[in-house]
């Protein structure tokens, strides 16, 4: 799993739980989420993913222990569990692992991925990637759009070729 933002962590579970994994469970079209992080800064250290500690800067100072992580950074799941709350039955605790560049299931499965996309690039791959997660009718709308707007014969080509796979 990767985050393709900033990642803000707290060491304070408290202040995680209650401001955002439960606040979020209580609207409609969500569920609420708790990430626990198991962190080894030495793998930060080694596979480039930088991170800072903001306990004295972060708008609740001392109180969240924040931690924030740049771009990018990479996690195994360990487990996903229900979270028991009597106020509500839509939260998740999720545990996951930093994991470097260096892992080897993570290079192994990147170098799968890559080698069964091919040459595809841009939204010709998410409409790929679409096809393979079962989700024909995104697939069908992208691919239409994207041959309403092909410039060369060559893409029309292409994205009837995996409407016809649709």
């Amino acid at each position: 799993m990767s985050f393709n933002n900033f990642l803000s962590t707290s060491r304070n579970r408290e202040i995680s739980f209650n401001t955002y994994a439960q606040a979020a469970a209580f609207h409609l079209n969500s569920v609420g989420v708790l990430f626990v992080m198991n962190i080894d800064t030495n793998i930060c250290t080694n596979s480039s993913t930088p991170f800072a500690e903001l306990s004295k800067v972060g708008f609740y100072k001392d109180q969240e222990e924040e931690i924030l992580f740049t771009t990018h950074a990479i996690f195994r799941i360990d487990r996903i569990e229900r979270i028991h709350d009597n106020q509500c039955d839509r939260l998740y605790q999720v545990n996951l692992t930093i994991v470097g560049n260096d892992n080897n299931e993570l290079n192994t499965l990147t170098a799968h991925i890559r080698e069964d996309l091919g040459a595809r690039t841009g939204w010709c791959r998410l409409g790929y990637i679409l096809i393979k997660l079962r989700e024909p009718a995104k697939a069908e709308q992208l691919y239409q759009i994207l041959l309403a707007k092909a410039s060369s014969d060559e893409d029309r080509a292409d994205y009837n070729h995996q409407l016809g796979c649709v």
